[in-house]
């Protein structure tokens, strides 16, 4: 059973790309040396695969957080610092992801594989970096397992959904002259250099004794917090910017003769939003344990795969807004991986409730086991959710996920023969 309605496969062929970029890093600067770049590429890799290269980059920076800094995984208050030269890894790794997410659709355009796998392989590579580079600025900075990496967590889903929910609407990827795909991710790059050179302890400082500016008059009203803590509220001025950018942007859609021929009709587009609030409250609901002292989540081993879990039930999410927005399907307002996360969030306040200890999560062993179980369960729901969907989507359109070829009328499989060596 497929994910997409067998009436609405034939919108995947009418399906095109549109995008506005606004950004003069990505203009000026990025867009050069991409067009460079994507022609060291032959025409027979398949832009699926450089995508999925760049998120393998990730992961494997990923890895090494976990290898250099075990603590992390599996003690209660432990950290140990990873060398300095992993920070610089990092920092060289999301820069090669951003390049490869970059040059990805300049490839499909050169070899003639462009349409909605893509924009679909894209997105979900997208979604699954978001969580895994929040864990790693986050511990860049210093945060480790806290509730700033928790609200860093937040704000960068957000403005994920933001630009997911904008596109439905709207019918265009807008990325305005500050976005995450480019200036929040060379930000972040940044962080990892800066922490390469200093190590993470240098967030600690406070931001006015760094800029010697804490004895001015009106400078001195304004809270001299740490840099870590002043890049978190920094984010959160970006976020509300974002916001405001993209409800002009769905308003002015909705307001247009017809609106978005795929805009789900029975919604006010506000009222979309709601199951990212949702959801979002569902997982806080889980890490504020009232029974003890914070929550052994936040305090515990647990807590990186429970971002992980969380990583994955949003991927699950947003790649099915992307799906109604290909496909012109209904907006999907409710998500069955939340039923795992429900459990627990319930589970975890039974004291608050119903005035009765937790019938699951007893001690912290038990605690973690319905973690570890609930990021089994998301990581299965997403990988079938990806299996399938490629699977109506290459079987639909007669194309390959990562090689270039599609099938003829006769159903045999033949290479892509490039339409153009020009980049559009």
């Amino acid at each position: 059973m497929g994910y997409i309605p067998q009436d609405m496969l034939e919108n995947l062929r009418n399906y095109k790309y549109r995008g506005a970029d606004k950004s003069l890093v990505s203009r000026f600067v990025l867009n050069p040396f991409w067009t460079w770049f994507v022609t060291l590429w032959p025409t027979w890799v398949a832009p699926n695969t450089i995508t999925l290269t760049g998120l393998s980059i990730v992961i494997f920076n990923f890895a090494t957080l976990l290898y250099y800094d075990p603590l992390y995984l599996t003690e209660r208050d432990g950290y140990t610092d990873p060398p300095r030269w992993v920070y610089f890894s990092w920092g060289i790794g999301l820069f090669l992801y951003q390049t490869l997410d970059a040059i990805d659709g300049k490839q499909a355009r050169r070899t003639g594989m462009a349409g909605p796998l893509g924009e679909m392989f894209d997105h979900g590579c997208d979604a699954l970096n978001t969580t895994l580079e929040c864990l790693l600025a986050s511990r860049a900075l210093g945060l480790g397992r806290s509730w700033w990496t928790v609200a860093s967590q937040i704000a960068t889903l957000a403005n994920f959904y933001l630009t997911t929910w904008e596109e439905y609407h709207t019918g265009v990827l807008f990325l305005g002259y500050f976005s995450g795909p480019v200036e929040g991710i060379l930000l972040i790059v940044a962080i990892y250099i800066v922490t390469g050179f200093c190590g993470p302890q240098v967030w600690e400082k406070r931001i006015w004794t760094t800029l010697h500016l804490e004895n001015l008059p009106y400078i001195s009203r304004i809270p001299n917090l740490p840099l870590n803590e002043a890049f978190m509220v920094f984010g959160a001025l970006g976020l509300g910017l974002n916001i405001f950018h993209s409800y002009m942007n769905v308003r002015e859609a909705s307001r247009a003769p017809g609106g978005h021929p795929h805009r789900d009709s029975r919604y006010s587009p506000l009222t979309l939003l709601l199951p990212f609030v949702a959801s979002t409250a569902l997982q806080v609901a889980w890490l504020s344990h009232p029974e003890f002292n914070d929550s052994w989540i936040i305090n515990s081993a647990s807590f990186v795969p429970f971002v992980c879990a969380w990583g994955l039930q949003f991927a699950h999410q947003v790649g099915r807004m992307i799906l109604a927005h290909v496909t012109g399907t209904g907006f999907p307002v409710w998500d069955w991986i939340w039923i795992w996360s429900v459990i627990g969030a319930v589970d975890a306040n039974l004291p608050r409730l119903l005035n009765i200890p937790p019938l699951l999560q007893t001690s912290p062993r038990n605690t973690a086991i319905v973690v570890w179980v609930t990021l089994v369960i998301s990581f299965l729901a997403y990988a079938r959710f990806v299996t399938l969907v490629i699977s109506d989507i290459t079987n639909y359109l007669g194309i390959a996920c990562f090689t270039v070829r599609k099938k003829d009328e006769h159903g045999v499989w033949k290479s892509v023969r490039p339409e153009s060596h020009k980049l559009a």
